[in-house]
């Protein structure tokens, strides 16, 4: 199989908000999708908050690693990979491993101390994954997260 793991452009947004929908279906979440295309076009291309790879076999998108620039106090600037998908239908085919790869590179490329992420304890293909390339497993630490209701809770004390 032949593909190109290439920098998503505008055009591609409806496709990639596809495989967030389909990786929300796969942790259950479907719900929890809020973001909409007009979203991802926004803080993607006009205000640059984020750089996404896509994964092009024949013309459709079957895989996407978003990533954007955070700030460590221990390692400066790191890049944060908030999401590798692939389509279910193309798990397995080296897909998932490119694009990681070209996260790497992409964070290689900007100098950057350290690659983070988050991984679900339950996807233990992908925690397997990980630590094949080296990558450490921080068990732990909690990802902790404040939806919009808590947020509003609080400004309000």
């Amino acid at each position: 199989m032949e593909f190109t793991i290439r920098e998503a452009e505008r055009k591609d947004m409806p496709e990639v908000l596809e495989l967030i929908k389909e990786l929300a279906a796969y942790e259950n979440a479907s719900d929890e999708v809020q973001i909409e295309v007009a979203d991802l076009e926004k803080e993607g291309f006009d205000q640059c908050n984020f750089k996404c790879f896509v994964a092009d076999v024949n013309g459709k998108l079957e895989g996407m690693a978003l990533v954007y620039f955070r700030f460590s106090t221990w390692k400066g600037r790191t890049v944060h990979l908030e999401d590798l998908i692939v389509r279910e239908s193309m798990r397995g085919t080296g897909l998932g491993g490119a694009l990681y790869r070209k996260v790497v590179e992409y964070a290689h490329e900007n100098g950057v101390r350290r690659v983070e992420w988050v991984v679900s304890e339950g996807n233990k293909n992908a925690i397997q994954f990980y630590e094949n390339t080296g990558a450490d497993i921080k068990r732990n630490w909690y990802t902790v997260h404040m939806d919009e209701a808590v947020i509003q809770k609080n400004i309000k004390k």
